[in-house]
C-alpha cells in the first residue's frame, strides 16, 4: 500500500517504482480543416446584398450559403462572408 507501481492488465506481474516518475510530453495540436467546408467553403456561394456588420467596413454584398444545423422545425441558419473585407457572421 501507498506504493506506485507499473502493473499488466493481463497478467498479474507488477514493478514497484523506487523514485518519483515524472515525465512531460509535449502534445502538438492536430491541425484541421473548418468543420463547414474548410478552403472551398465560399467556391460555390452565392451573393446578395446586405451590410457588413463590422465597424468601418462599408460593404454592401456579401456571399452566403445556408445550412440545416439544428432540428427540422428550426429555420435554416445563414453564414455570410462579406466580399470587401471578408468578415464571416451568421445569421438564423
Amino acid at each position: 500500500m501507498g506504493v506506485n507501481r507499473f502493473e499488466c492488465r493481463t497478467c498479474p506481474y507488477e514493478w514497484a517504482l523506487e523514485k518519483k516518475w515524472y515525465d512531460r510530453t509535449d502534445m502538438k495540436q492536430k491541425e484541421v480543416e473548418e468543420a463547414l467546408g474548410g478552403k472551398d467553403e465560399w467556391k460555390n456561394a452565392d451573393s446578395v446584398a446586405t451590410q457588413c456588420p463590422k465597424e468601418g467596413c462599408n460593404g454592401e454584398r456579401a456571399y452566403f450559403y445556408q445550412l440545416q444545423i439544428r432540428s427540422a422545425d428550426e429555420p435554416m441558419t445563414t453564414f455570410l462572408r462579406c466580399t470587401k473585407c471578408a468578415t464571416q457572421w451568421r445569421e438564423n
